[in-house]
């Protein structure tokens, strides 16, 4: 074979490469979940440092609310009260498995700090507050204080547990999170 024609074929054939490279990255990038859905799918880390004791906040992730609430010790204590009252008081029961870490008392990593998805296993809806114990329409005169679900009335005492005999069928359920440091939480992700 000729010298000129073999470095023309070299030529081409690396040309016919880089071509199909330069080609093909844009394609398989396009592939990847763009970064407003890693956003929303992947792990966040969530500032808590700013909640005072009693005080709660929503962060919305996978398209759901997900609550933080600092539980004060008066409400902590307020558990035990509830304990005999709630279906799953260590959240055993496996339709909606609740982490080892968290099928405690506490249902968290920390007593303090309790993480929960804020949908109701009923049907979906966003229960609501009722941290203010005592007598209220829909809630038990011996009322410690949790949640009230409005739309087929579950209630939920401060660790997010069903109450026995309720429309719910579960407690509400417990993300994967784990703490960075005493600030922050990585809400999505949870190291052994």
């Amino acid at each position: 074979m000729d010298s000129q024609r073999r470095t023309w074929l070299i030529a081409t054939g690396a040309a016919t490469c880089v071509a199909g490279v330069a080609t093909a990255v844009p394609f398989v990038e396009s592939m990847e979940p763009s970064a407003k859905a890693k956003a929303e799918g992947g792990p966040i880390e969530v500032d808590i440092s700013q909640l005072r004791p009693g005080e709660k906040m929503t962060i919305l992730w996978r398209g759901q609310p997900v609550w933080f609430l600092r539980r004060t010790p008066q409400m902590l204590a307020s558990l035990n009260i509830t304990q005999s009252l709630v279906a799953d008081p260590l959240s055993k029961r496996t339709q909606f498995p609740t982490p080892p870490w968290a099928q405690n008392q506490w249902r968290s990593i920390k007593p303090e700090y309790l993480v929960v998805v804020g949908i109701c296993t009923h049907l979906g809806c966003s229960p609501v507050d009722r941290f203010t114990p005592g007598p209220q329409p829909s809630l038990p005169s011996d009322w410690q204080g949790g949640f009230l679900c409005p739309c087929h009335g579950s209630i939920f005492d401060l660790a997010a547990r069903v109450f026995k005999n309720m429309p719910a069928p579960d407690n509400l359920v417990v993300p994967p999170y784990h703490y960075v440091n005493d600030r922050k939480i990585l809400l999505g992700e949870h190291k052994a």
